[in-house]
């Protein structure tokens, strides 16, 4: 069984699915990648429009609670993605044992505010930081697991 990483956010509008999409890209059918927000609300426009700049397309990406994991999936790694759900998402992982949790937190791209071209920087910015944070842990996890 293959393992599985759950980024996890506080809405899963934003963050959590730029990281999602970005270890999919990554880890291929190596892992099962998944993510959810502690109180889900809709993908906000400028995620969608910021991931497809990079080639990455969010069509069939929906908000998801975590609770429709939470006891469910077996998580081996929780990859916390804002200060929020790292003070607030589950320690224990019923029938997740050795799960690692790690938190790397990023700015919130939905609190931006100006006109939209400044919140498109926002956006990019953040999702840069978190395509650059992804792709070493990714390295990083798949070396370690060849080992």
């Amino acid at each position: 069984m293959k393992p599985t990483v759950l980024f996890l956010c506080s809405g899963n509008s934003c963050r959590s699915q730029m990281a999602e999409a970005f270890a999919r890209k990554y880890v291929g059918d190596r892992m099962d990648v998944r993510s959810a927000g502690l109180v889900p609300k809709e993908i906000h426009p400028l995620t969608y429009k910021v991931m497809a700049e990079v080639g990455e397309d969010l069509d069939g990406h929906r908000p998801k609670g975590v609770d429709e994991f939470l006891g469910t999936l077996p998580v081996n790694y929780v990859f916390v993605v804002c200060d929020k759900a790292a003070g607030n998402c589950p320690s224990v992982w019923p029938g997740a044992a050795n799960m690692q949790r790690i938190v790397q937190t990023f700015d919130d791209p939905a609190a931006a505010t100006g006109s939209e071209e400044e919140q498109l920087d926002v956006f990019r910015r953040v999702r840069d930081e978190i395509d650059n944070n992804i792709r070493q842990w990714v390295e990083a996890t798949l070396a370690k697991d060849n080992d």
